[in-house]
């Protein structure tokens, strides 16, 4: 067994941090669960890990409550057309060799298979913004086209949903719309198809949905301009259309210390006293899909945010659902923010 495969396995009595790091750790996105002799007990990917935030499980928690303990593998007999059978089937990017005891003995690759096929659901990327917290730098150009690491944020953004296999791309666009428009032209030197949609005026991160003249019958993305992540669009658009849902918005752990100690009363007595602790929330993440029928709940040629339309749904009695981002994720919205995705960007991103 080569040691890249060692580096991905784990002890069920493991916790789910170290899981993550070894998740985060490469391009495999998987960790192999097995016994003291190699035996392939179980694996977690991404999905598992997302789902054990969302029922609250602590990260120092085993991997053993959480790990998929069926998970699809190739013998060490199949051949690589039975492998990408395998992969296609159950949409996997990675599957894992095992020999005739259930030992691992390698992992295959299929993520270059799946990705040369193209998806049909469309992106919306919202990149009109004044970019005003960010100023000087965005005096002569737009927010999404200022330079991390060797490019443009927004051709980041698009290189990845390309490398997913989501092509089709609509920008609606306003401040200094030509230099954008003129850097990327159709998409073709990308490898995508894009169009335009100028907005006139500002019209807010789903006001803008409501120019879209041409009917979208399927789900679709939306997602701010001015973000640098790595999150697997197409494990977040699987989970939408999965749930039946009606939108779902990518929600990130954000962490906020109270600087003081946090006394508890009652009445006149103190109770208890906890002295600096951490709240934890969920945040928006800027990044969405939506079904179709969302675009009759936007009303025309008025300013129009995405928490008021997710907002609308929920008293509507939509089905509106949350998808946890643990990859990495930066809003780029204040100086130090771009400064650190400058420094962060070749480590993540190895372009």
């Amino acid at each position: 067994m080569n040691d890249p495969i060692k580096k991905l396995m784990l002890r069920p009595t493991a916790t789910i941090k170290e899981a993550i790091q070894i998740i985060n750790q490469g391009q495999r996105q998987i960790a192999l669960i097995v016994n003291d002799s190699g035996k392939l007990l179980g694996t977690v990917t991404d999905g598992d890990v997302r789902r054990a935030l969302l029922k609250n499980f602590p990260l120092e928690s085993v991997v053993e409550k959480i790990m998929c303990t069926q998970p699809t593998v190739a013998q060490q007999s199949d051949s690589k057309k039975e492998i990408y059978q395998k992969a296609i089937s159950n949409k996997l990017r990675q599957i894992p060799i095992v020999n005739e005891n259930q030992q691992v003995i390698g992992i295959e690759e299929t993520s270059e298979f799946l990705n040369s096929f193209t998806h049909t659901h469309k992106v919306v990327l919202m990149v009109g913004g004044l970019g005003k917290r960010l100023r000087p730098l965005t005096n002569s150009v737009p927010k999404p086209m200022l330079q991390i690491g060797s490019k443009p944020i927004l051709q980041t953004i698009v290189e990845n949903f390309a490398r997913y296999g989501f092509k089709d791309i609509l920008m609606c666009v306003n401040y200094k719309s030509h230099i954008i428009q003129d850097y990327f032209g159709d998409g073709h030197h990308f490898g995508v198809e894009i169009e335009y949609l100028l907005e006139k005026e500002r019209m807010g991160t789903a006001g803008a949905l409501s120019l879209i003249q041409h009917g979208i019958k399927e789900p679709f993305f939306v997602m701010n301009g001015d973000l640098l992540t790595n999150v697997n669009f197409e494990q977040l658009m699987d989970y939408h259309t999965s749930q039946r849902a009606s939108a779902t918005m990518c929600v990130r752990e954000y962490d906020l210390q109270v600087p003081y100690g946090i006394v508890k009363l009652e009445e006149n007595k103190i109770v208890t006293i906890e002295e600096k602790p951490v709240q934890q929330f969920f945040v928006n993440a800027g990044i969405y899909v939506l079904h179709p029928d969302c675009l009759s709940q936007i009303p025309p040629d008025e300013f129009f945010d995405m928490p008021t339309l997710f907002s609308k749904l929920i008293e509507n009695q939509q089905k509106v659902l949350s998808f946890p981002i643990r990859e990495y994720w930066l809003d780029i919205g204040h100086m130090n923010d771009f400064e650190k995705a400058n420094a962060d960007f070749y480590e993540v991103f190895n372009p």
